[in-house]
């Protein structure tokens, strides 16, 4: 997943803050209640037409609910990170179905890819891809900025709301140099949920961290899931935190191999 593509693409929410440091919650759903992501027979290859093309997705058949929590797991190079890119619009299937929000993504443009991306979807890194010029306030308000050209004031206070709701309410003026490491993914998952989407992918979000960092992390994701009623697709190499997501995906060798809850 290309995080400078997928950062920088995701405007803040519209809806103005309250002065409250609770965030409004997106309309509860029962998880798996409506369709969220549909991928049916997707397929992806690389250097098509080539000596050297390779298929790397071999007919992947996934569908994620509305709320739910997922961990997406496997070994290196199972194909992970593509199916992460696909699922963020950032490439597309060489063939297959990929439906998002109702939605099928073959037929839109590169432009309502884009909008979509900023409109559905959130993202959270390995390595949080924090601005160090930036304080935490300013990175969780970048989408906006980048979106409108200038951050008003129902921006500020929704990305004041949401570092308050992460812990964060006393280093809204701090640098990502002066938090610790997990102190830095929590403004990473404030980014992530800034314009409130129905999904956020999250690649890896605790692999940088210590256990205890991690552990906090991922209570963290968990508690802003059920507050928000946000969807998580969790890619994890740790099995401790995979057991404690709602469902576990298997990926080995391009190919889902085992689906669990």
């Amino acid at each position: 997943m290309n995080p400078r593509e997928a950062a920088t693409s995701i405007p803040a929410n519209r809806a103005p803050g309250g002065p409250t440091t609770r965030v409004a919650p997106v309309a509860p759903a029962d998880a798996r209640s409506a369709e969220l992501v549909a991928l049916r027979g997707v397929r992806k290859s690389y250097n098509l037409g080539r000596p050297n093309e390779a298929e790397v997705l071999h007919g992947i058949d996934l569908e994620i609910g509305r709320g739910e929590f997922v961990a997406l797991i496997g070994p290196s190079g199972s194909g992970k990170s593509t199916l992460l890119n696909l699922l963020g619009l950032l490439e597309r299937p060489t063939a297959g179905s990929y439906r998002l929000l109702g939605q099928e993504t073959a037929t839109l443009d590169e432009r309502t890819l884009t909008l979509r991306r900023r409109e559905a979807l959130g993202f959270v890194f390995q390595f949080h891809h924090l601005l160090p010029a930036f304080s935490a306030l300013e990175n969780v308000t970048l989408p906006a900025l980048m979106r409108d050209g200038r951050v008003g004031a129902a921006a500020r206070e929704r990305a004041a709301a949401l570092l308050a709701e992460v812990g964060l309410a006393d280093a809204l003026a701090k640098r990502p140099g002066e938090l610790s490491g997990g102190m830095q993914q929590r403004v990473a998952i404030a980014r992530a949920l800034v314009h409130a989407p129905p999904l956020v992918l999250a690649d890896e979000p605790t692999g940088n961290l210590d256990r205890h960092s991690s552990d906090e992390v991922f209570a963290l994701m968990r508690r802003m899931h059920a507050e928000q009623r946000t969807a998580f697709l969790v890619v994890t190499h740790d099995p401790r935190l995979a057991e404690r997501c709602d469902r576990i995906v298997e990926l080995v060798d391009g190919r889902i191999v085992g689906e669990g809850g």
